[in-house]
């Protein structure tokens, strides 16, 4: 799979380096902005900190 997406990115060697590094962070970006405080309320985590003592 990451062969497939590697061969579809133009560009020599170093532009598809810094290609597969701005998508990568465009999905974090999504990821964190969007869509882990949309599913957060359904996550089994409780709220609170640590009980230590």
């Amino acid at each position: 799979m990451y062969g497939a997406l590697w061969r579809l990115l133009p560009g020599p060697t170093w532009v598809r380096v810094i290609l597969a590094l701005l998508i990568a962070l465009a999905v974090v970006f999504v990821l964190f902005e969007y869509v882990f405080p949309v599913i957060e309320p359904y996550m089994p985590f409780q709220q609170g900190g640590l009980d230590v003592g």
